[in-house]
């Protein structure tokens, strides 16, 4: 029964990853004030930590 618990929060933690890296590579697909280096760069940040460079990405942004 702990396997499937373990199993079911990193399916969980996955999923949010996943979503965190959608939005943020969308986010910056659409920025046209980027160049397509920045935006490259900005998009392999994104499938690391996603949720941390969208901190990142809105404060250069913001």
């Amino acid at each position: 029964m702990t396997e499937l618990i373990i199993y079911a929060v990193v399916f969980l933690l996955l999923i949010v990853h996943c979503l965190f890296a959608g939005k943020m590579y969308r986010a910056v697909h659409e920025d046209s004030s980027l160049t397509l280096t920045e935006k490259n760069d900005w998009k392999l940040k994104a499938l690391i930590f996603p949720a941390y460079f969208w901190g990142k990405y809105k404060e250069v942004k913001g």
